[in-house]
């Protein structure tokens, strides 16, 4: 399947031809029970192709504010303010702690030509931050020096409400926009926590829609789906009836129209929490 990373707010290289990485809601069968666990001034993409891109072009994507060089946050990521990371070296390495053991070794770009993007998760102001991983099993996180990565505020936020199938889109406090979303089935749910905006494509085959983000969440039922992780995608879809229902086998499908307009505002790195 061939999917066309955007060239928006968060530019990416070129075209990429590759299988399918997110898991498919638009065909395709999964291919193994799961068991084990995978920018914000860049808008990137996510993996998950299902149609060709429309004629709608999105609106220009936002720029978020540049943040302090070392924004200090609570143990816990303020839902009202996040931050997003992206990665300045080829390849970055992951630690358990500060200055302690190497867990991870994550290349730069992603697969797809997205800029290898991390959500903040503390930042206890030592040149070490800990982040959220796009990285089985969900719920990760780990440390990253502070001199491989920059940092920018992300002023927007998503919350699925998985059990409504609605989407809500906030900017701090403030709600813009409330949209019906299908989300996954009793036997393929959708992973619930707090997760954030990994890439952004334009998905050339039939089925996902125009837009779709990947997510740095993965399918707790599915470890492989279409030649991909099982990762979790918020794309379109070229069912209409199905948006509001749980159909899917984990993705977030919204409106042509909704995911258009997220694709034009949204940067990678943008926090979505899902209950």
């Amino acid at each position: 399947m061939s999917l066309v990373p955007r060239t928006g707010t968060a530019s990416v290289a070129a075209a990429l031809t590759l299988a399918l990485l997110l898991t498919g809601c638009a065909g395709g069968e999964p291919t193994a029970p799961a068991s084990t666990a995978p920018g914000p001034t860049t808008e990137a993409a996510p993996t998950t192709g299902d149609r060709p891109p429309g004629d709608a072009s999105p609106a220009p994507s936002a720029s978020p504010t540049a943040a302090p060089s070392r924004p200090v946050l609570a143990d816990t990521l303020d839902p009202g303010e996040g931050y997003a990371l992206t990665a300045l070296a080829g390849t970055v390495e992951v630690l358990d702690e500060p200055g302690g053991e190497v867990v991870h070794a994550l290349d730069n770009p992603r697969d797809t030509g997205a800029p290898l993007t991390f959500l903040l998760a503390e930042d206890p102001g030592d040149g070490w931050y800990r982040v959220h991983l796009p990285v089985r099993p969900n719920g990760s996180t780990g440390w990253v020096a502070a001199d491989d990565v920059t940092v920018a505020r992300v002023p927007y936020r998503l919350v699925m409400d998985v059990a409504a199938n609605e989407l809500t889109l906030l900017e701090g406090e403030r709600v813009l926009r409330t949209m019906p979303a299908a989300s996954g089935t009793g036997d393929t749910p959708t992973p619930t926590g707090l997760f954030y905006l990994t890439e952004l494509l334009e998905p050339t085959n039939a089925g996902y829609g125009p837009f779709a983000y990947g997510l740095s969440a993965h399918s707790e039922v599915l470890t492989s789906f279409g030649g991909g992780p099982g990762q979790i995608g918020l794309h379109g879809t070229d069912d209409a009836a199905s948006v509001g229902r749980a159909v899917s086998h984990g993705c977030i499908r919204l409106s042509d129209d909704d995911i258009t307009y997220l694709a034009g505002l949204l940067p990678l790195g943008t926090p979505i929490e899902i209950a």
